[in-house]
């Protein structure tokens, strides 16, 4: 499509992104022209309600209900889907592949789902679908995974991918609230959805990471095949103890080169107050990639919102405008269509050091017991905390440990053994500690 004429742009879904996008795009068409050499021009707006598309500033003239109207215009070449889901957008998108358009989408859950059809069918056709808004908001990941790093084989990504679930840990670690205030605070701000459970829960986070692995490491993961759980059950004692311990909570999404595979999860985590990924605040997202080559790159920025996504939007259609993205889509062998489809990794066999908060009666070789059970699984203490209470008490007390690396899985049967125990309470909190990933000589 390299031209130095207008390129025809059609946006489906005049939301917070979409009306965002469609600001760019009219009030900045002059400098877009000027910074790339091509025209982008907004041609039409699909929604369903004109009143509200006229109340967030859509001209009138550009909008529009009939979306088969859309598809029909020859003067159209670019089709942008934002209205989010998996069901009515993956249509949506079909559609307009079918129609001969290029798509822009920043709908994550569609890409990890229903990628692998949909990018066929789009090569099929000699189209494309750009997707940088899908995984980082306004951060270019996409295109340092597809271009920038083509020199690397990609060894781990780790990553702060839901801004969400940033922000309430954020607030649990520097405010000192609990989960629940936390929360109340990010829907006060409009950075929580009324039901927060796709991005609290870790979903979110998995889409994400299904789709970066796919770039980094040349396998398709099924969602279903990456671990996955949320901060949701997250305890404030668990974050103090950390701290105290040196470390904060992140929700991480974490994919890692291994002989057997590449393993993929979405979980709570540990990390030092020194490494990268714990200065991330607020509704910040950061991807940590670690090539062969290249060494340690970290990207940083909004993952989401109006403006920031809306931008990585934007980018996608000059890119698409200029011809550029057709090629990196045409030729590049990992991508989700071309990927071979990759089962999961046994997380049992991961070795990680890990935090222990194991509820227990206070007395005479309650630790003894412990350290026992542990050591006969080969899991080997690095440090312990106990608060002092009378002794020979019957209330349940938490000791904390921290432990060298060891297999999950010894660590999880080890675990079970403590917990039916009679000495012990309510099962034990196990939250994994990420260390700075090593780096390959460079």
């Amino acid at each position: 499509m390299h031209t130095n004429g207008a390129v025809g742009v059609a946006i489906v879904g005049p939301g917070t992104v979409g009306t965002a996008a469609s600001r760019i795009l009219i009030e900045r068409a002059g400098a877009l022209t000027a910074r790339t050499g091509v025209a982008p021009e907004l041609r039409a707006v699909v929604g369903r309600s004109r009143s509200r598309a006229i109340e967030r500033g859509i001209p009138e003239r550009l909008f529009t209900t009939d979306l088969d109207a859309v598809l029909a215009r020859s003067d159209i070449q670019i089709v942008v889907e934002l209205v989010g889901g998996v069901e009515t957008a993956g249509t949506i998108v079909q559609r307009a592949l079918a129609a001969g358009k290029h798509v822009v989408t920043a709908n994550k859950a569609l890409l990890a789902e229903r990628g692998v059809p949909l990018f066929a069918q789009a090569r099929a056709a000699g189209l494309s679908i750009a997707f940088e808004a899908s995984c980082g908001g306004g951060i270019p990941i996409v295109r340092a995974l597809t271009d920038g790093l083509a020199a690397d084989d990609i060894d781990a990504l780790y990553g702060i991918l839901n801004g969400t679930s940033n922000y309430i840990l954020t607030q649990m670690i520097q405010r000192g609230e609990s989960y629940e205030q936390a929360l109340s605070t990010a829907q006060a701000q409009g950075l929580a959805e009324a039901d927060p459970t796709l991005d609290v829960g870790g979903l979110d986070s998995a889409h994400k990471l299904a789709i970066l692995t796919a770039l980094a490491f040349g396998t398709t993961l099924s969602v279903d095949h990456i671990a996955v759980s949320g901060i949701d059950r997250l305890d404030r004692s668990d974050v103090d103890s950390g701290m105290r311990l040196g470390y904060v909570i992140k929700l991480l999404a974490v994919a890692t080169r291994a002989a057997q595979g590449v393993t993929a999860w979405v979980r709570p985590a540990f990390v030092s107050k020194d490494h990268p990924l714990a200065w991330v605040n607020g509704p910040f997202n950061a991807i940590s990639v670690y090539g062969d080559t290249t060494g340690h790159t970290l990207y940083y920025g909004r993952g989401a919102g109006g403006g920031p996504t809306a931008g990585a939007v934007v980018a996608d259609i000059v890119a698409l405008a200029r011809g550029s993205y057709q090629t990196i889509s045409a030729s590049m062998a990992f991508w989700p269509d071309r990927n071979a489809s990759s089962g999961p990794v046994d997380r049992a066999m991961v070795k990680a050091r890990f935090y222990l908060r194991i509820m227990v009666q206070d007395r005479p070789g309650v630790l003894a017991t412990l350290g026992a059970i542990l050591a006969e699984h080969r899991v080997s203490i690095a440090s312990l905390l106990q608060p002092e209470q009378a002794e020979g008490g019957t209330e349940l007390v938490p000791v904390v440990i921290t432990t060298h690396v060891c297999a999950e899985g010894e660590l999880s049967d080890a675990l079970d053994k403590i917990d039916a125990l009679p000495i012990t309470g309510a099962s034990s909190v196990m939250v994994p500690i990420v260390d700075e990933h090593p780096e390959a000589p460079v």
